[in-house]
């Protein structure tokens, strides 16, 4: 399979079987984080990988947005280790762990996973139930798990404005 056939393929899963993911899955996914670029490689990525029945209860207290995922990765980024931009003083870490966020949900999608990719979250309650440091801080969950029988794209999912409305050459018009 073509990258560009992976990430065709990849959609927004919100509905998970009840199987467990394989722990070799789980780390071969998050050794692919492991390897992801970051500015200057600071590798400020710090991952919080949740797969036990008592931290699951402490995810859905912070989002609604699980929908049955057994495995869910926390992905941070520790602000002490984060490249800075000197023109503005603006921090890598959200790209960074975006960066690293993608990687894991491709891999995942091709080991026959389903992701959600989780922005609406409440980053306090992950800090106080995961006893998160102050320098870490929440950027994303990844929900993973195998897609239910009856999971499907939303309706939205092949909806991509063409490349002449996103894409600028030389200057934006």
């Amino acid at each position: 399979m073509t990258f560009k056939e992976l990430a065709l393929s990849r959609y927004s899963v919100r509905k998970y079987k009840d199987t467990p993911v394989e722990r070799e899955k789980l780390n071969i996914i998050l050794e692919t984080g492991r390897i992801a670029p970051t500015a200057a490689n600071k590798q400020p990525q710090r991952i919080l990988a949740v797969t036990g029945a008592e931290g699951l209860k402490k995810i859905d207290a912070s989002t609604p947005c699980r929908n049955g995922a057994p495995a869910v990765f926390i992905v941070c980024y520790d602000t002490n280790l984060c490249w800075v931009r000197k023109a503005d003083d603006a921090k890598s870490g959200e790209i960074d762990a975006s960066i690293v966020t993608t990687q894991l949900m491709y891999q995942a999608v091709e080991l026959g996973l389903g992701t959600l990719w989780v922005m609406h979250f409440d980053p306090a309650v992950l800090v106080k139930e995961f006893n998160i440091p102050e320098n870490l801080v929440p950027a994303a969950i990844l929900m993973l798990g195998y897609p239910g029988d009856d999971a499907s794209p939303a309706d939205r999912h092949g909806e991509r404005a063409p490349l002449e409305k996103t894409v600028f050459w030389e200057k934006v018009d």
